[in-house]
């Protein structure tokens, strides 16, 4: 569960990212708005994911999927520049979360009864 936790927090992180461009330096209401609650939703979600994963594994996928996932809506949807080397560092990103997730040990968490 803890990986659906941490994965569902990356994409409020991807929901929060999109949103302050979009809110224009928190200028724009709405746009504002949605962007501190999918912060607070996307740390919600990374708290609980931190119950059963390791921190530095469950940081560094979390910010690895936050920063793919912002830089191809980016190159999409909102006129950010793109090329074969962005586009081959988006994979290598990809690569290192896969790495990471697939080296992940089985530890007991600190506090965790079980």
């Amino acid at each position: 569960m803890a990986w659906i936790y941490l994965f569902f927090g990356a994409l409020f992180e991807i929901g929060w990212a999109v949103g302050l461009k979009l809110s224009e330096g928190f200028t724009h209401p709405f746009y504002s708005t949605l962007t501190i609650i999918c912060i607070f939703i996307s740390f919600v979600f990374f708290t609980k994911a931190l119950r059963g994963i390791e921190v530095g594994t469950g940081y560094a996928i979390f910010t690895g999927i936050g920063a793919v996932g912002t830089a191809i809506i980016g190159m999409t949807f909102l006129g950010d520049g793109g090329g074969a080397g962005k586009v081959f560092f988006i994979v290598l990103l990809i690569i290192g979360i896969l790495g990471l997730k697939m080296s992940e040990t089985t530890t007991e968490v600190i506090g965790q009864e079980g």
